[in-house]
Order: C-alpha cells, then structure tokens, then sequence
C-alpha cells in the first residue's frame, strides 16, 4: 500500500511531493500521508497560505521555503542513551556477543541510520570503547553514522553538546568522553574521528556494506508498509551474515521475520537470518622447527593441504613434542604459535577431551593406527560434542617410528542424529497407530488455526500502525514542549530583570528627601515617593492614579497647570515656581516646585517630573530667572 488507510488522495498535496521530487531530488511519496500532511499544514499555518495550491505557489516563489519545510517534516527527536533498558541490553548482551565472534584484528563496522544530530552515534562509541577499551576502539571501530538532514548532520559534527543534552549521561561518562569548552561539552577529538556523518536517503540511497552492528531507531514509523518492506530489505544487505539490527520500541519486524530473527522482541534486537557461505577463510598452519630458506612448490603444497583440512590435526613427534597443528585444531582447541614445539604433557590437549598420551605411547609402541570413538567433550557451557580419534603412527623409510599423527573427527551431527533416529523409530512405531485419528482433526484444526492467524496478522498489522502514529504525535509533542520551556525561560529572566530595574527605581525615589511626583499626559499620578508622603501626609496606594489636579492636599494643585501642561508637550522644557501651603502637620510653608519634562529614549516628552522642597527660614528667591511665586503670577 502506497497510502494510509483512511486517508484519501489529495491532489493538490500530492502535486507539492511531486514538485519536491523533481525539483529537489528528495523523494517524499513514502512517507505516511497523515504524518505529511499535518506537518506540511502546520508550515502552510506559519505561511498564511489558504490551500495546497496555495502553498505550492508559495515554493515555487520562495527557495528558500523548502529548507523550513524540510526542517519541520523531520522532527530530530534524540537524546544520549535513549530507552535506557534497551541501551543496557545492548551494552550487556548484544555488543560481548558481537566482539566475541570476530578475531582479535578484525574490523568492528557500525552504522547509525537516521542519526539526527548526532547523540546516538556518541552513544555507541561510548558502549564500544568500554567494552574494548580507548585504544583497541580507535584501532578496530568506524562508526557510520548517516541523516537527510543537512543541519542535523553539521550540528553532530560539531559533537558539542549542552548541560540539557547531557544531563542524562552518568557523571563518569561525561568525564571520560567529554572536555568542557566555552561552556558546552565536546565529545574527545581523538574518539570522534571513529565517527563519519554523511548524507543517506534509506529510500532512494544504496545502504553501507559489511555491517555489524545497525541501529535503525524510530524512523521505520513515518514511512508506509511498502517503503518499510523495501528499506528492510536494504538493512539486511548491509548486515554482515549474523549481523545485529537495533530498532526502536515503536517499530516491530511482524511482516519480515523471513529477513530478521529476534534476539530480544521487547528490546527490538534482531538479527540477520542468512545462509552460510560456500567458502570460508581458513588459519594458516604453524611449524616447530624452523622453514628451510628455499620452499619447493611441492614443499608449499603439502603445508597449504595440511591447513586446510577440514578436520582438526596435530602431529606428535619422537620425543612427545607438538610438531604440527593445523587451523582447524587452533580452532577447536585454542592452541597458538606458542603451544607449538612445547611437549605434549605440557598442554591441556594432552588430557582434554581425552587422556591422549596413552593412546600417542600405544601407537607407537604397536606401530599401528587405532581408534577412538565416542569421546563426549563439555567444550563450554551448554556445548557437548562428540568427536572420534584417529591416532595413526608416522614411519620413516627406514621403518622408524618418528611421530604419531592424531585426527579429531567432529562426529556430533552424525552421534545425535543416529541417537535421534533411534528415538524417531522407537516413536514411529507408538505414534503409527495414532497417526490415522489425530490426522483428520489436525486437518480441521490447522484451518481454525490459519483464519486466527490470519485474523490476528491484521489486527497486530493495524496495531502496529496505530502505535507508530501515536508515537509521532508523542514525538511532536515533546518537540513543541521543548520550544515553550525555552520560551517560559526566557519569559522568567525578562519578569526578572524588571523586577529587578522597579526595586532599582523604588529604592531611588525612596531615598530622595524631597517629594517627587510623576504625572502621565492625562496628568495621573504615576508615581508618588516617599517624601512626597511625608510632605502632605496623602500615601502612595491613595494618590497612584489620580488626576494631579484633582488631590486633596494642603498645595493648591490648581496653580501647578501652567508649568505642568508645556512639560507635557515640550521634552525640553523647564521650570520653577514658589506656592504658599500648608503641610501635613498643618504648618504653613513655602515650597520650590520644579517642573520638567519626562523623556523616553527618543527624547519624547511621555509626561512630567514635579520635585517640590520646603523653603521654610528661607528668602523667597525674588532674582532666579527661572523661577516665579503665586503672587507674582
């Protein structure tokens, strides 16, 4: 199915893909429709436009659209270490499996598809270099870590991080793989050159080859069942034969498990189903003694057979000395260039999976080939197999003994299935007679069972995509909370900082001993300070939006219109004016009112400043130019 069920085909949404994959190159048709369209609505809304041909209209008249489109499409939700059980299981289990089925040297090839901005990839250089340590990790791990998105890649790049993105990292990690800078934390240099970022489309992109390890974390989930199927596929070429795939609590494999066999389904671990190779490498084979300078091909041809038998040989010579073992007894039996030359007694093989040595004497002695069968062996836990020992004598062309070889045949397979059919006939013969009966009502079951099957297929298949819908709208959820805490934030530093410039303000008009009063241009009190109290006894919360002429107090507010209203108009003026009144205590007094202007940052008048002192004991100033009492007005 190329669309949803239940959404139907719009055209005009349908022609804004098609105008994306032609003119951009990138492929959106594969994504669910639901999920496209709500987001390519939610860009339409920032817009302003009316409709998809609006819309359309819109791209193609703005280049730069298509980049803020692209932005909003892909939600880069991600985070170090995201599902912690999961990560656990990962680091626990999967990753120890993994290192102990490759050699010492070999390669360890990662790839994070859908990397976002880049934590996940860190994630895993993280778990890789624990389990092997910093310097065997630079020497054998490339972690390929891939995105559609530009900007999500060039952040990851950067591997510079905040306190928010960290914050979910233990405290021993973030000493160890990070180094603070400019008060962000950068991920180590010398770690982060196991990571390569680049671009991959996993719809129209070939995948990365000889993978071990795939991380494919909650982007299966905007894509239809058909694009899952054919990057699915994708996924499984890149794997190496048991290679591991990690995906994300929201993605299920229920219509591939052809391709991928689950290691762990509630972790979402799978692994590669694949078939074994018509070839595989083989070890070289080691000598005791030292090889003459000059081989003959026949020389090079006997030790190249020798290594390459399919079973496992060692040769013992005169004096009980491992001379010869072949790749496949290096194998079986952990034996090393060391072990060679060293005397048999000396080595667990000489009493493991059997007392060899007496067999190597009796050989010798009898000068005749003998042999072992049935040698059970507990090689490790849950691992028995049964091998059978062929101990031949080597003689010379003088007829002297001088070695014994000994072959270990794997005869496991053979041993348990020559066991299991004697069961099987044992069984044949008490399952016959019940065979005829049980087959008519297998029949009738196996019909029930395959309509529940089927029944349940469909019904886990619209589960599935109910959870990955719901998932989405989790993930766009927790992108849009993210943006209005930033904006809280920013809205909890602004309230702060004026708060801070009002107790600034309060704390200079409070400690002015002369009263101060602050008008708007409809002349209302705005503020009214301290000494402004104490001179006509009228509080702060009392006079606060009042009309300046309208106060009650012993100063005759009527005569403060004239100096007043040109401080409302002109952000220049100036003036001083001497009235009689009588305070609060009911004492005459003489007080100096200076008037001027209250000027905003373009030099606007926004209203006016009044500073009125008592001149009590004082001449009245009859010379200052600027200044003028009631009487003389």
């Amino acid at each position: 199915m190329s669309e949803q069920t239940g959404i139907e085909r719009d055209e005009g949404f349908e022609a804004i893909l098609e105008h994306l994959k032609e003119t951009r190159g990138f492929d959106f048709t594969g994504y669910k429709r639901s999920s496209l369209m709500r987001r390519v609505s939610r860009r339409m809304a920032q817009v302003g436009a009316d409709g998809y041909p609006d819309y359309l209209d819109h791209l193609q008249a703005n280049s730069d659209e298509f980049a803020a489109l692209f932005n909003t499409i892909l939600i880069n939700v991600t985070g170090f270490f995201r599902d912690p059980d999961a990560w656990d299981y990962l680091q626990a289990e999967v990753v120890p499996m993994l290192l102990a089925e490759r050699g010492p040297d070999d390669q360890v090839r990662i790839w994070s598809a859908g990397c976002s901005s880049g934590e996940e990839a860190y994630s895993l250089a993280i778990v890789l270099a624990e389990a092997m340590g910093l310097e065997e990790f630079r020497q054998r791990v490339k972690i390929y870590a891939t995105d559609v998105d530009e900007e999500a890649l060039a952040q990851a790049r950067q591997a510079t991080y905040g306190e928010k993105e960290i914050e979910s990292l233990p405290e021993e990690y973030v000493r160890k793989y990070f180094e603070r800078l400019a008060g962000r934390y950068a991920f180590h240099k010398d770690l982060r050159r196991s990571v390569i970022f680049g671009r991959n489309d996993l719809v129209q992109d070939a995948p990365i080859s000889r993978i071990d390890l795939l991380l494919c974390r909650n982007t299966l989930m905007y894509f239809t069942a058909e694009t899952q199927a054919n990057i699915l596929r994708k996924l499984h070429f890149a794997l190496q034969p048991r290679g591991v795939l990690f995906m994300g609590k929201a993605e299920m494999l229920l219509s591939h498990s052809r391709l991928f066999d689950p290691l762990d389904l509630r972790h979402r671990v799978f692994r590669k189903v694949a078939f074994t190779p018509a070839g595989a490498s083989v070890f070289g084979m080691s000598f005791a003694q030292d090889q003459p300078t000059a081989v003959t091909e026949a020389d090079e041809l006997r030790a190249l057979a020798f290594s390459a038998s399919p079973v496992a040989q060692v040769v013992v010579n005169s004096e009980d000395v491992v001379a010869l073992a072949n790749s496949q007894a290096q194998q079986l039996f952990g034996l090393s260039e060391r072990d060679i030359g060293r005397p048999l007694p000396d080595l667990e093989l000489s009493y493991r999976p059997v007392e060899l040595r007496g067999y190597v004497a009796q050989a010798r002695e009898e000068r005749r080939a003998m042999r072992v069968k049935d040698v059970e062996w507990q090689r490790g836990p849950g691992e028995v197999l049964v091998l059978e020992l062929h101990v031949s004598p080597l003689l010379s062309l003088s007829d002297e003994v001088i070695g014994v070889s000994v072959v270990f045949h794997d005869v496991t397979t053979s041993h348990r299935l020559l066991s299991e059919l004697a069961n099987a006939n044992r069984a044949r013969e008490n399952a016959y007679e019940e065979l005829q009966s049980t087959t008519e009502e297998l029949e009738t079951t196996n019909e029930e069972l395959q309509s529940t099957v089927e029944e349940l297929e469909t019904t886990n298949e619209e589960l599935q995509s109910t959870n990955e819908e719901l998932e989405t709208t989790n993930e766009e959820l927790h992108s849009t909370n993210d943006e209005l805490q930033t904006i809280n934030n920013a809205l909890r530093d602004r309230t702060s900082e004026l708060d801070d410039v009002n107790e600034f303000l309060e704390s200079i008009l409070t400690s002015l001993r002369a009263g101060v009063v602050v008008v708007d241009h409809q002349m209302r009190v705005v503020a009214w300070n301290s000494g402004a109290e104490e001179l006509w006894g009228l509080r702060n919360d009392e006079a606060a939006g009042e009309h300046l002429l309208n106060l009650d107090i012993g100063l005759p507010v009527a005569e403060l219109r004239p100096v007043v209203r040109p401080a409302l108009a002109d952000p220049a003026y100036s003036e001083e004016i001497v009235l009689k009144a009588v305070n609060r205590r009911g004492r005459a007094v003489t007080v100096r009112v200076a008037c001027g202007a209250l000027r905003n940052r373009r030099g606007e008048s926004t209203g006016a400043i009044l500073v009125m002192e008592t001149m009590d004991g004082l001449a009245e100033p009859a010379t200052r130019g600027t200044s003028r009492t009631s009487e003389d007005r």
